[in-house]
């Protein structure tokens, strides 16, 4: 799974997502204890939305981000984007009448369908660790802001290595593949998650590509005894 590289590498997280979908929100409570919707309502704060601006959820999975950018900021315009599409569909799917709504697109990070400098701020969830080209989706993010414009990203990151670490080795490697065992019958897909996170960019290596992509005052905060960071930069 995490040796696969270019477009076939694409295509296995395309369709482990596209199985997942149905269980997907379930997990990240279940694996983040609940944390991850707080970490979700902190990246929509760095975003610095103001009412009219338009925001780019990229890589939406099921649009948690952007529900959250509409509970914060619910004047501004949304635009929940993904190449998993299955995972939009479930997302629609649990959207209530009334209630604000993103403009839903299919998307491919590496290469958007959306001009030059038309949003105001772009947020992504667990999105880099799962594309074949990091500066590539960096670059595409920064060339879709506006000058001034801001990007945040949450992500695993490999785990420090420290006291915690064999509890932490517990969680990943066995807790998590066995809820995804038991609730969404794809063990594999869960494998992928922990081995993925452990192949990812440190933190300070995610900061470093972000300043080279050339966004301006990047910062990063870590979560959860160091398995997760939020980082942020503006174009």
């Amino acid at each position: 799974m995490t040796h696969l590289t270019g477009r076939e590498r694409a295509r296995y997280v395309q369709q482990m997502f596209s199985r997942i979908a149905p269980r997907y929100d379930l997990m990240n409570r279940l694996m983040t204890a609940g944390q991850d919707v707080r970490w979700r309502r902190e990246v929509i704060r760095r975003a610095k939305l103001e009412a009219g601006q338009r925001l780019l959820d990229l890589g939406t999975g099921t649009g948690d981000l952007a529900g959250e950018a509409l509970q914060q900021a619910p004047d501004c315009q949304v635009v929940a984007a993904d190449f998993t599409l299955e995972m939009m569909r479930y997302g629609q799917a649990r959207h209530l009448p009334g209630q604000p709504a993103p403009g839903w697109s299919g998307a491919d990070a590496l290469h958007l369908p959306f001009a030059e400098g038309c949003f105001d701020a772009v947020v992504s969830g667990y999105l880099l660790r799962n594309v074949i080209d990091v500066p590539g989706a960096l670059a595409e993010q920064r060339r879709v802001l506006k000058p001034g414009g801001r990007m945040v990203t949450l992500d695993t990151t490999p785990p420090p290595s420290n006291l915690l670490s064999p509890l932490i080795n517990f969680h990943l490697h066995t807790i998590i593949p066995a809820l995804g065992r038991w609730l969404s019958a794809d063990g594999s897909a869960y494998d992928y998650l922990p081995n993925s996170t452990e192949a990812f960019l440190s933190a300070e290596a995610l900061a470093e590509c972000l300043a080279q992509a050339g966004f301006k005052e990047v910062g990063f905060k870590r979560l959860m005894a160091g398995t997760m960071a939020v980082h942020w930069g503006v174009k």
